[in-house]
């Protein structure tokens, strides 16, 4: 159940990024300061459990055992540790005292050259396997309980892990930003004509995840990756045969994370603005959040996608309000 004393405060977009494209683009317009240094990093590489022999990479922050608890943050899509908004939420989080690993999901960044494998919407055995590992290397890291943050795709596969998994691990709280719930409605929004530079920018980066394989490509896959004009066609031609699924279409229905919310039973915050550029909200009111009293919905009407650069601060709201929501969740 979400904690009472939880209320979602009011977000206001900071000047001069008003609209949704603007706040999604910030961190690309104006880079970001972020200074990780002063909490050294362990690299980890954690295997997989399917016989695959793959292996992600993870960057771990801070003590062992976590002060207050460790917070694990998951990627989107074609992202990775090195990700801005993950190295601001790291910074954010180590500031307050939690310990943080920034993980690589399956053939992300740093892992791609350990996975034959990669990682898709609906992958989220791959975080229980990772969770999994990460206890067998040190299990005083979960002392303190987990807390868990995806940001768009990672958050879709992180909501269908909350459902299938996470009663196995200590998990206190999760936070999904901006996650593409109905997988189907986001891939026509992000198709559509005034997103043609969003589109053009995720194929080209998919691309490159698909061709930087540690093995080479076979003639036929790698025809599939370069004939692929599109999110969708990438989808079908390649994500859906490589993981079992009958086309782009079994693909959505079967990983979208609006069928797994119903089950989820750990204290969840849900954020997402109404004028994401990339996630239709109209995904997130199709819903009946009453019927789940463990997920608070926040859906303010400004924020873009994974933005949320708001007045007052130069913290993320979405990360302020992950905080306070945690800090509810744990009567801190």
């Amino acid at each position: 159940m979400a904690p009472t004393s939880y209320v979602p405060s009011t977000f206001r977009a900071r000047a001069p990024w008003f609209g949704g494209d603007l706040q999604t683009l910030r961190n690309f317009l104006r880079r970001p300061a972020i200074d990780l240094s002063p909490w050294p990093e362990r690299r980890l590489e954690l295997a997989m459990h399917d016989g695959s022999g793959d292996r992600l990479v993870a960057k771990l922050h801070g003590p062992a055992p976590p002060k207050l608890g460790l917070v694990v943050l998951v990627h989107g899509l074609t992202g990775c540790e090195d990700s801005f908004y993950v190295r601001a939420s790291a910074q954010q989080w180590l500031g307050a005292g939690y310990s943080v690993l920034r993980l690589n999901l399956r053939g992300a960044g740093p892992s791609r050259p350990l996975c034959i494998q990669q990682y898709h919407a609906g992958r989220s055995g791959d975080l229980r396997d990772a969770l999994v590992s990460l206890e067998a290397h040190d299990p005083s890291l979960f002392d303190q309980g987990l807390f868990l943050v995806g940001y768009s795709l990672g958050a879709n596969l992180l909501l269908r892990f909350l459902a299938d998994d996470a009663a196995a691990f200590p998990v206190k709280g999760a936070a999904s930003v901006s996650a593409p719930i109905d997988l189907k409605a986001a891939q026509r929004r992000i198709m559509a004509g005034r997103n043609w530079v969003y589109h053009r920018y995720l194929l080209d980066r998919m691309r490159e995840e698909a061709l930087a394989a540690p093995v080479p490509l076979s003639e036929k896959h790698r025809q599939a990756v370069m004939s692929a004009g599109s999110v969708y066609a990438f989808d079908d031609q390649v994500v859906a045969p490589a993981n079992g699924f009958a086309g782009a279409e079994d693909y959505y229905a079967r990983c979208s994370a609006q069928r797994f919310l119903p089950q989820i039973a750990l204290p969840t915050i849900v954020l997402h603005a109404d004028d994401d550029p990339w996630i239709p909200a109209d995904s997130y009111r199709r819903f009946d959040w009453s019927q789940n009293e463990a997920l608070s919905l926040v859906m303010p009407p400004a924020g873009g996608h994974v933005g949320f650069h708001g007045h007052g601060s130069k913290v993320t709201w979405h990360d302020r309000e992950t905080g306070r929501f945690f800090a509810a969740v744990t009567g801190r």
